[in-house]
């Protein structure tokens, strides 16, 4: 089903698909261990790749792919028929394998990702097994040119349980010049039979310098900010998170909440929690919980370290963590505060509880830990 109305289930909201991305930044390793495989002639039929949200793993997988399928089954032979070893999965942009995946009409590729419930007209929360069943159509259909099949499954993690089981009998009897490659941000939530019938390439958190250049890459301008880095993580997806919703600002105002000489402002607790109310503030919400949490993270590690992190990210975040979180018996309360707090989220998520008033609830919480 294609509809323009509907958000692709693997793009990240305001950013280029991962198949309309050029370069990989970061991951220079990893690319490398794949060409290793390629130039060895001992390619795996099933690549698991992993590392946290964000890092570039989609974006491996499609220049996997249309590397893959750019070059022919008996590519590799010099001049004398010695192997000419292939050192970059780069592919003209002007090829024609990089003009139809751009315009979805690859016939040697196939994407799994979740899809749109046609009841609700929206995407749906898992990957189901009828998702999985349109392989078994795809491989019979293109499998009488002759050339190599590219499979990408984003994520795999979003599997239910029985698209999960359908995947794992094509991994068991891997059709012949197919390669699959499934997308984990947590693998060990998949079917250990699947992880070990796949080879692992592991993706790392990107550098403050490869994260610039990716966002810039994605037409992000602002992205030369430290504090914008630190709070990322390494994941330019969060990044992007982070800067759509003025995130930055955000975490700004939390800090500023506990940095004046009450420890503590009402006021501006009661308008950062409204500031969360509404359809049209939902990403605004998520964001500020993935926040908070970050906050609770810095405290505890504050505590813990007897220091806190190099890079400040909002003004007064040094002095407020300092004076929060002074020694590791208050590390240690930041540390239970944080599981409490993330259960009685999720709690109020799963019931629908007012945004407002979980937010509120969640500064109170921090506040009488501070004060504890």
């Amino acid at each position: 089903m294609s509809d323009d109305t509907v958000p692709e289930a693997d793009r990240v909201t305001g950013a280029p698909h991962p198949r309309e991305t050029e370069v990989l930044f970061g991951q220079a390793s990893a690319e490398q261990d794949f060409l290793t495989a390629v130039n060895s002639h001992r390619l795996h039929h099933g690549w698991l790749i992993t590392g946290p949200i964000g890092v570039g793993k989609a974006t491996l997988a499609w220049r996997m792919a249309r590397f893959l399928l750019a070059t022919p089954l008996d590519d590799g032979a010099g001049l004398f028929g010695d192997p000419v070893p292939h050192t970059s999965l780069d592919v003209a942009p002007d090829h024609p394998v990089a003009h139809r995946l751009l315009a979805r009409s690859e016939p040697g590729m196939f994407s799994i990702t979740r899809s749109v419930n046609e009841k609700t007209g929206k995407l749906r929360d898992k990957i189901v097994v009828d998702d999985v069943r349109g392989l078994t159509h795809f491989l019979t259909m293109s499998s009488a040119d002759g050339g190599r099949r590219v499979v990408i499954v984003d994520s795999a993690d979003e599997m239910n349980v029985n698209a999960a089981n359908a995947l794992l009998k094509m991994l068991e009897e891997p059709p012949e010049r197919t390669t699959m490659m499934l997308i984990s941000h947590q693998p060990s939530r998949l079917l250990p039979t699947i992880r070990s019938r796949c080879r692992e390439l592991r993706l790392h958190p990107l550098t403050p310098d490869d994260m610039h250049n990716a966002l810039t890459q994605a037409g992000f301008e602002a992205a030369e900010s430290p504090a914008l880095a630190e709070l990322a993580a390494g994941s330019v997806g969060e990044a992007l998170r982070i800067l759509q919703s003025d995130g930055l600002a955000l975490y700004a105002e939390l800090i500023s909440l506990f940095a004046t000489d009450q420890g503590f402002d009402r006021q501006r607790a009661i308008n950062l929690s409204n500031a969360a109310v509404g359809p049209a503030n939902a990403d605004r919400f998520e964001l500020l919980l993935t926040l908070i949490d970050l906050f609770l993270m810095r405290l505890a590690r504050t505590g813990a370290l007897g220091q806190p992190p190099a890079v400040e990210v909002a003004p007064n975040e040094t002095q407020v963590l300092t004076r929060l979180a002074p020694h590791a018996q208050k590390a240690r309360a930041w540390a239970a505060a944080a599981q409490e707090i993330s259960d009685r989220t999720h709690h109020g998520k799963a019931v629908n509880l007012d945004p407002a008033a979980l937010v509120l609830d969640t500064v109170f919480k921090i506040h009488q830990t501070s004060t504890a």
